[in-house]
């Protein structure tokens, strides 16, 4: 990935075009994240929704245990936003440049921890590992889906489809929607606006695919590269960083 174009994508000064770049790279690692978590704790970890219906339906049916362990969840989501939320504000404070990079690379590193740790935790108490996976995945997602909110002042999502694919219905509405000749408010549909949601879905759903199919073949390395991908996205603004620190250093 050439530096300017990485450096752009991730760094402080922001551009339409970056934003729906890195959403669509940032929906592809939800998708796969999502998809093979699935396949290693047999539960989506990316939308809050059925987590907290999981949590009304074992509250009604007594299983205390259950809804202790999709709290735990929720409360993982809400961590992860808020902590995606400090390193900004932080960053932002200090006037760094890897303001919006520093959550992605935190997302690499823990990424990158649970795949390599994935095996040896594969062989402890599943009533242990299974609710302390899932805490550490929905972490994830509210790092992921906190910062590119943050980044695009709440346009794009990249954890969940369900507001991606009501926005697209809302687009297709407008497209298809009948102008009478005498009507004073015109609607228009945003096509720029339903490719990109379009996208994003795509990217989303391929993104399950091949992190689905790469946990089959491989297990939790299948994390690995996407950890690799996230640090190329984040890498180029904190380099930056790291090199005025060193320069101001030698003064």
């Amino acid at each position: 990935m050439p530096i300017d174009y990485a450096r752009k994508l991730t760094g402080r000064h922001r551009t339409p075009g970056a934003n729906r770049h890195l959403g669509i790279a940032l929906a592809f690692v939800a998708g796969a994240i999502n998809a093979g978590g699935f396949l290693a704790v047999h539960q989506y970890t990316s939308h809050m929704s059925g987590i907290v219906s999981s949590m009304a339906d074992n509250l009604a049916l007594g299983e205390y245990g259950l809804v202790l362990s999709a709290g735990g969840a929720l409360l993982s989501f809400l961590l992860g936003a808020a902590t995606s939320s400090i390193l900004v504000n932080y960053a932002r404070r200090h006037r760094l440049r890897s303001e919006f990079a520093l959550p992605l690379l935190f997302e690499a590193v823990l990424l990158l921890a649970f795949g390599i740790l994935g095996v040896r935790l594969s062989a402890v108490d599943v009533v242990v590992v299974l609710p302390v996976t899932v805490m550490l995945l929905t972490f994830l997602m509210g790092l992921q889906n906190a910062v590119i909110t943050k980044i695009s002042k709440a346009e794009i999502r990249t954890t969940h489809i369900t507001g991606i694919v009501t926005d697209i219905g809302i687009e297709l509405g407008k497209l298809v929607y009948w102008n009478r000749a005498e009507r004073r408010s015109p609607v228009f549909a945003s096509r720029e606006r339903l490719a990109v949601l379009c996208a994003l879905a795509f990217a989303f759903f391929l993104g399950g695919y091949v992190g689905a199919v790469g946990f089959q073949a491989i297990g939790y390395l299948a994390t690995v590269p996407l950890a690799f991908l996230l640090v190329t996205l984040a890498g180029v603004p904190v380099l930056d960083d790291f090199a005025i620190f060193l320069a101001r250093a030698r003064r």
